[in-house]
């Protein structure tokens, strides 16, 4: 009877301890995540949204023009930053089951720097922490299981730098004032349904094609080139659809989006989701 009281004792404090190691690790996890959207509010602070000038915009393809004829319902303030939650259905690397997901994202708008995070079960009571970085030119990508036990680890890289800049391209359309003329973006004529954006910014450049409707209302954005199926980790993806578009400080904002890895003519989602709240600031 001692002896199974001691292992009983020996257990209950052994569960005590790890509950407190992974309360102590989540709780630097999330100080982590913390600073980086401070970061990437600061950055956002000094460089505004470009604001509507109906004369560049006329010199801009017919499709854009006609997408920001459609975005633009009245008088927009120069924000410089977006805080959005979405949740939906997601997919990990090289996983086929998708998991319900919560995530979280904080956008410069005049300039590309982001902050994304997100919570994905794994099974009950053990989940999955992934967050991303991206701010003058530089990523830091990471994710712990449980907060805690760090499963990806993965820093700046040429390759991986730029796929963060196409990040914030690919996501875009949630802030359109990003893409007005006097932005970062420059927009290249494709044909009356489509056009490219093209972002520069400390030394990286990349590029999507935009794909439009007669409406105005951008449903899709796809590279030209193949993804890497085999990489641990999504980046940005190779495609996303836009929909559900509603007005939001005189913006029409999508609220639904699938983004998909892509390669040799097929698409694979991972992240299937709708927007559940948008602030501009």
């Amino acid at each position: 009877m001692n002896i199974l009281r001691y292992v009983g004792y020996s257990a209950g404090l052994l569960l005590t301890l790890l509950a407190s190691y992974i309360w102590y690790q989540s709780g630097r996890t999330e100080s982590d995540i913390l600073a980086f959207r401070e970061r990437v509010i600061a950055i956002a602070s000094d460089t505004p949204a470009p604001q509507i000038n109906t004369l560049q915009v006329a010199r801009l393809p017919a499709p854009v023009q006609r997408y920001f004829d459609y975005t633009f319902r009245g008088p927009v303030d120069p924000y410089s930053v977006v805080s959005l939650e979405a949740e939906g259905d997601f997919r990990r690397p090289l996983m086929e089951h998708f998991e319900p997901t919560t995530a979280e994202q904080v956008i410069a708008i005049g300039t590309p720097a982001l902050m994304f995070s997100a919570t994905t079960p794994i099974f009950p009571g053990v989940w999955a922490r992934p967050y991303d970085f991206f701010a003058e030119g530089e990523m830091e990508m990471k994710a712990k299981i449980m907060s805690t036990i760090t499963v990806v680890d993965e820093q700046g890289s040429d390759e991986l730098n730029r796929i963060s800049l196409r990040r914030w391209l690919l996501e875009s359309p949630l802030y359109p004032q990003a893409l007005l003329p006097g932005g970062p973006v420059v927009w290249e004529a494709v044909d009356d349904m489509t056009a490219r954006a093209v972002i520069r910014a400390d030394g990286l450049t990349a590029d999507m094609l935009f794909h439009f409707n007669s409406e105005g209302q951008i449903t899709f954005l796809s590279t030209e080139q193949d993804g890497d199926l085999n990489t641990p980790y999504h980046g940005s993806g190779e495609h996303v659809t836009r929909a559900d578009y509603r007005q939001i400080d005189n913006m029409m904002i999508p609220h639904s989006f699938t983004i998909s890895r892509a390669a040799k003519g097929e698409v694979y989602p991972f992240f299937d989701a709708k927007i559940t709240s948008i602030v501009f600031e």
